[in-house]
């Protein structure tokens, strides 16, 4: 049997999700909404959905989902969220990147759905990479000797000048509706080191470049237990640049194309004493193990990869980055 899928929201990041579902027999995408009849009928076309939505109550209430994916601007996700937990007629919420924007929506969005028995899982989509199972395997397996420190970016710019990154342009470049580059880039790095580490930050000092009106760039560093840290980089205003390098006391990984590589081999680079080992990983889509691992958790009745409280931590975490960026000082959690 496939769960039966419903978006909300049918802008550029939805076409993953739709095509999640095409790619795995456990789930049919089946019903869309969007404020935009135009947005609708073009994503519905292009997907072959025929129920299509300017009402999202209309939506839950005819469909029979088992599974809502929201795709909207960040600034909604919390709002949806709880309209469709505390709607009592899914299973499952799958939120996009980040759950919310603040750690009180957050926890509002989870609670939603632990009243009303919703699974609630944050789209980080790299968790469920096997590069990423298996490097974490490798450090809790003692590869690398004591796990001492991790620096990573998410730089996304091939040269545009300010000026083509405005807030009208981009939701990205939009303050309003979410966006900056924590909130779009920095929130990966950050759930990535909090996974690696396996525990919470005690201390966040971050620094930003401003946009036009939202953090258009920003470094960060998250202090764990131990004085140990993650060293972070990200922007809209630098050359593309995206990789992770996680050292401890007797070797070291470097995972390249760490978050956006959709269908391209990737590898993890395993330097130690006894020289260097490369690991290759085939050639996948993400969105669709995403999107086949809430299904088997929906299965099966076990835990997601994602817990509620994780992504509560995770905004708990991005608070402090804000408040850091914007004081110009460290902030303890």
């Amino acid at each position: 049997m496939a769960y039966r899928v419903g978006i909300v929201g049918t802008g550029g990041i939805a076409r993953a999700h739709g095509n999640a579902c095409k790619q795995i027999e456990e789930a049919d995408l089946v019903a869309i909404y969007d404020v935009s009849v135009e947005q609708l009928e073009k994503f519905g076309e292009e997907f072959g959905v025929k129920a299509r939505y300017v009402n999202l109550d209309q939506m839950l209430d005819k469909e029979a989902l088992d599974i809502i994916a929201i795709c909207t601007w960040g600034c909604f996700h919390a709002e949806v969220g709880i309209q469709v937990c505390d709607s009592g007629k899914v299973k499952a919420v799958l939120c996009e990147k980040p759950l919310t924007q603040t750690a009180s929506e957050a926890e509002a969005f989870v609670n939603a759905g632990k009243e009303n028995g919703v699974v609630v899982a944050e789209a980080f989509k790299f968790r469920h990479h096997p590069m990423h199972l298996k490097a974490k395997e490798m450090i809790e397996t003692g590869s690398i000797g004591d796990l001492l420190n991790v620096r990573s970016t998410f730089c996304t710019n091939a040269g545009r000048p300010l000026e083509m990154r405005t807030p009208e342009s981009n939701w990205r470049f939009n303050r309003a509706k979410g966006g900056g580059s924590i909130y779009d880039l920095a929130c990966y790095n950050i759930h990535h080191a909090r996974f690696v580490f396996g525990e919470e930050p005690v201390r966040v000092f971050a620094s930003q470049e401003l946009g036009i009106e939202a953090d258009d760039a920003a470094s960060i560093a998250l202090v764990f237990s131990q004085g140990r840290t993650a060293q972070i980089s990200v922007g809209f205003n630098s050359f593309s640049s995206q990789y992770a390098e996680i050292s401890g006391s007797a070797g070291m990984l470097r995972l390249d194309t760490v978050w956006n590589n959709e269908n391209r081999g990737v590898s993890i680079e395993h330097r130690s004493g006894d020289g260097v080992e490369v690991i290759e990983f085939e050639p996948c889509f993400q969105f669709a193990l995403q999107l086949q691992h809430l299904c088997e958790c929906l299965r099966d009745g076990t835990a997601h990869r994602i817990p509620g409280e994780h992504s509560i931590g995770q905004m708990k975490v991005l608070d402090a980055v804000k408040r850091s960026m914007e004081a110009g000082g460290a902030v303890d959690l």
